[in-house]
């Protein structure tokens, strides 16, 4: 008789489900934090757009006269700047002296308003 040598293959591991999952939702992971990250820098060192306006333009109050149209006070420097705004262009319709010195201060909150106003109601009923 002769020997045979019989080789057995062995069975192949099957990849588990969960572990390619788990790959998968860490990849995830760590792409969404890499872009939330990238997204905090650029905010943070000023690769966003800017957003309002600069200290030296304010805009001091705004009226709708249509869907698109406005007219603006914006106050630059010493003066007071009247302008129609429309979604084509910007019109400049008159320039008004710098603002008084109480009219420049801010105004009282409407929170404290509020609680002035219940303040004086409330004395007015007799319930205080």
């Amino acid at each position: 008789m002769s020997a045979q040598t019989t080789t057995v293959a062995a069975p192949q591991a099957m990849p588990q489900a969960g572990s390619s999952l788990m790959q998968v939702s860490g990849a995830l992971a760590v792409i969404i934090l890499l872009i939330l990250l990238a997204g905090w820098l650029a905010k943070r060192f000023g690769f966003s757009a800017k957003s309002g306006l600069s200290k030296e333009v304010k805009l001091r109050s705004s009226v709708s006269l249509g869907t698109r149209e406005r007219i603006v006070v914006v106050e630059v420097e010493d003066a007071r700047l009247v302008l129609g705004v429309t979604a084509s262009q910007i019109t400049h319709l008159h320039t008004l002296p710098p603002a008084p010195a109480e009219m420049a201060a801010t105004p009282t909150p409407p929170a404290a308003e509020f609680q002035n106003l219940m303040k004086n109601l409330l004395s007015r009923n007799g319930k205080r």
